[in-house]
């Protein structure tokens, strides 16, 4: 009996994907959280400068670069449903507009901070510090998520070694990707 892509495999009640790669992601949130922490700490101490340079950003690029991840997140997610219900080429071509949307959100975000090197706002100012190094940061896993969603594809193209854990592996990290750029996003753009 074959799945199909509204009803796929259950987990039997295990965590989806690899424990190695829970273990790597719970580490670059508690990470990540430490980079938050401080970020509000100095916030907290300069609040009129953080505010000030902070109307320099363009929320419409914010949104939109949201906007581009959580979609990434859906096709992605979805690219788990079609691993499971047996169905490879979709699920490749589901990763294919995943990482698309990743490389979409990269340059929306190389643009971006074009556009504010350019008008003069660089790591000069606690702000735009903080802003760089997140965002940077930020980036990086980005550009490791497309490696992994490279794999990910790797590995569905090769019938012997077709695993819906490996998708969904990929998948919890690509998550986690989406899910530090709305704290970023909120903490940055959204909060004053």
């Amino acid at each position: 009996m074959t799945q199909t892509d509204s009803h796929p495999k259950p987990t039997n009640g295990r965590l989806p994907g690899d424990v190695d790669m829970w273990v790597m992601v719970l580490g670059d949130l508690i990470i990540f959280g430490g980079y938050f922490i401080v970020f509000m700490v100095y916030r907290a101490m300069n609040p009129a400068e953080f505010l000030a340079a902070q109307q320099h950003l363009d929320i419409n690029l914010g949104v939109l670069n949201t906007v581009i991840l959580l979609t990434s997140s859906w096709f992605v997610a979805r690219s788990v449903l079609a691993a499971r219900s047996g169905n490879p080429a979709q699920a490749i071509r589901l990763v294919y507009a995943g990482g698309g949307c990743g490389l979409l959100f990269m340059a929306v975000k190389g643009y971006e901070w074009f556009a504010k090197i350019t008008a003069g706002h660089t790591n000069s100012d606690m702000f735009y510090a903080f802003y760089y190094v997140l965002t940077g940061v930020h980036l990086i896993h980005v550009l490791i998520g497309l490696i992994v969603l490279g794999v990910v594809v790797r590995e569905l193209r090769n019938p012997g070694r077709r695993r819906a854990s490996l998708v969904e592996s990929g998948a919890v990290y690509w998550h986690m990707v989406d899910l530090l750029w709305v704290v970023i996003f909120g903490l940055l753009y959204v909060m004053r």
